[in-house]
């Protein structure tokens, strides 16, 4: 089966729903309770492998695809990612040394695409007076045109991202006869990799990497100083800041230093890139990245450091390189070529639309849907949002689309817990009751209120039970410290007391460890007064028989003494155990055979 970038291991995914939840475009489906990635929808934004608490969303691994190569003996040569700097700030040279140590023959950096990216795009402004496209610098943001906003296809900027144009200045310079493979935060590039073979061949994240620095036990701190730090062609300049908000409009030329009135503005972020297409386009460029301030906050890094640190590794880096001599700074032949070949410089086409053809439903369907979901009118859409969906009409539209299951409702499934225990408990022929460990009431029914109080027939519906809810049980019962012992017991016991003339039996269960316990209580007054007659009846047969088996003992012997026995056994079986009596008459029940 073939993998995409992301998908689901879904034998540990299960009732959670976080990825419907955080899924920006709802590309997830939710079948026999397991969330699966639906790829036509996928933007490979990546948000829900960051937010999947299971750790199930995976990336695709292609650790394999790179080692093939390595063996193929064609030249391997990787297009670093900026984001680098920060990703192993303190560590970067360090870094660049591991990647030959795993075998690599040679290292560049994709920002040297993004220059000519940068420069290709002047040369539009200076012969067109403006450039009004959107970024083609975030694979994420192109699919989510492609998919979402067909409508913009065309504001698309001519230019292939700067990944695509880094593989195909690589190829200009040393030939087809050579593998690249991207390195970097981004799990979309994959995309590029698999739609656009050679340019890149093989697409990595930092968290394979640093896989595969694990398994040949490569450590960045104890990285062997005498490998040098190369960059081919040469160590990328100012287009470094590529990876950070407003990154690419700062590396143009034309609009760097011109934060206002610049005829460029940036956006970066899932909700508000989407925010920004949906909404009346301008005459502007528009630099949208998808990951929230920018690549080097991307899901296919691992360190946890904050964005502004992450910001700072890479500005600070880029300022200490424009003081450095033969840094890139453009190639003026190849750029003109980009802007005039676009994506023909891959040998492929512009990206096209790929339109989600989205369901629709009839007012009719909705409604019923939202019945299946215990909503039968607007007071039952509470909206919570627990299903994934920002509404419940959205959630009825998804359930209607086959995307979503009707348990995914959280109200509905309370409902239906209550609806169930509600039904048990009204019909189970006892009393039950059930408290919280403050011994407060979590719930009753109507024959453990009848035990206790005499309310009128028919005074007591299902509304008036529900009162009773949150008071303290000793309201009834007077023995309500024996429940909070109860908690903490191995096993909850079994206790007897008389209560206006009856005998009941209580039998204690616990519902939640330390957190709720039940108690059900059963008249018994019928087999205990048979119990109690049996107990007469043998006190007076041995009432009768004593004189009789003094008389004739010298005959009986033993067999008298055992028949004594025998019979007070069962008093003693049938007795309560008046030894183990506790506060108000409550005396421990062995679970003996009393009942009918």
């Amino acid at each position: 089966m073939e993998k995409y970038p992301i998908y689901t291991e879904i034998s540990n995914c299960r009732d959670c729903y976080k990825c419907v939840r955080t899924c920006p475009v709802k590309a997830i489906q939710i079948k026999d309770a397991h969330a699966e990635i639906i790829q036509s929808r996928c933007t490979y934004c990546g948000i829900c492998v960051n937010e999947c608490p299971n750790g199930v969303k995976v990336i695709r691994n292609d650790i394999d695809l790179v080692q093939m190569a390595f063996l193929s003996h064609r030249r391997v040569i990787v297009s670093l990612a900026p984001s680098y700097l920060s990703e192993y700030a303190g560590y970067e040279d360090n870094f660049i040394r591991a990647l030959y140590k795993l075998g690599f023959d040679a290292v560049s950096e994709t920002a040297i695409g993004a220059a000519l990216v940068s420069q290709a795009l002047d040369m539009y402004i200076i012969e067109h007076g403006e450039a009004s496209f959107i970024s083609t610098a975030c694979p994420s943001v192109v699919e989510l045109v492609r998919k979402y906003y067909p409508e913009s296809i065309n504001e698309l900027a001519p230019v292939p991202s700067p990944l695509q144009t880094h593989s195909a200045y690589l190829r200009h310079l040393y030939g087809d006869d050579i593998v690249i493979v991207f390195i970097g935060p981004c799990i979309a590039k994959k995309t590029e990799a698999d739609s656009y073979p050679g340019y890149p061949d093989v697409a990595l994240t930092f968290r394979e990497v640093d896989q595969w620095f694990e398994e040949e036990n490569i450590q960045l701190e104890n990285m062997d100083t005498g490998i040098p730090v190369e960059f081919i062609p040469a160590k990328a300049g100012k287009a470094a800041i590529y990876p950070i908000e407003n990154g690419q409009i700062e590396t143009s030329k034309i609009w760097m230093n011109k934060f206002v009135e610049q005829g460029a503005l940036s956006v970066s972020g899932t909700s508000r890139v989407m925010s920004s297409l949906a909404g009346k386009h301008t005459s502007d460029f528009l630099e949208a990245l998808n990951c929230d301030g920018g690549c080097v906050n991307g899901p296919g890094t691992l360190k946890d450091d904050s964005a502004v640190i992450r910001k700072k590794a890479v500005t600070s880096n880029v300022m200490q390189r424009l003081s450095e001599p033969d840094v890139f700074d453009g190639d003026a032949a190849f750029a003109r070529e980009v802007l005039k070949k676009g994506y023909g410089i891959l040998g492929a086409v512009q990206p096209t639309a790929a339109p989600i053809d989205e369901d629709r439903f009839s007012e009719a369907d909705i409604r019923k849907a939202l019945e299946r979901l215990g909503k039968h009118g607007p007071d039952d859409e509470l909206n919570c949002g627990g299903c994934g969906y920002k509404t419940c009409r959205d959630m009825a539209k998804a359930l209607l689309a086959g995307l979503a299951e009707a348990e995914m409702c959280v109200t509905k499934m309370r409902k239906d817990a209550e609806s169930k225990v509600d039904i048990l408990l009204s019909t189970i022929p006892h009393g039950v009751v059930i408290v919280d460990n403050e011994l407060n009431i979590a719930d009753l029914n109507k024959r453990f209120v009848d035990i206790f109080e005499d309310y009128p027939e028919g005074f007591l519906d299902a509304e008036g039970l529900k009162s009773f809810r949150g008071s303290p049980v000793s309201m009834f019962v007077p023995f309500a410290e024996k429940f909070r012992e109860q908690f903490y017991m191995n096993k909850p016991a079994q206790y007897r007391f008389k209560h206006e003339g009856k005998i009941m039996r209580v039998t204690f269960f616990l519902v939640e460890n330390k957190m709720l316990l039940g108690a059900m209580f059963e008249d018994i007054t019928t087999p205990t007064v048979r119990r109690e007659a049996v107990i007469e009846k043998a006190e007076e047969v041995i009432s009768r028989s004593l004189n009789t088996v003094q008389q004739i003992a010298s005959l009986l012997g033993e067999n008298a003494a055992e028949t004594e026995i025998v019979l007070n056994s069962i008093i003693d079986e049938f007795n309560v155990h008046g030894d183990r009596s506790s506060d108000h008459g409550l005396v421990e029940d062995e679970g003996g055979a009393d009942d009918e």
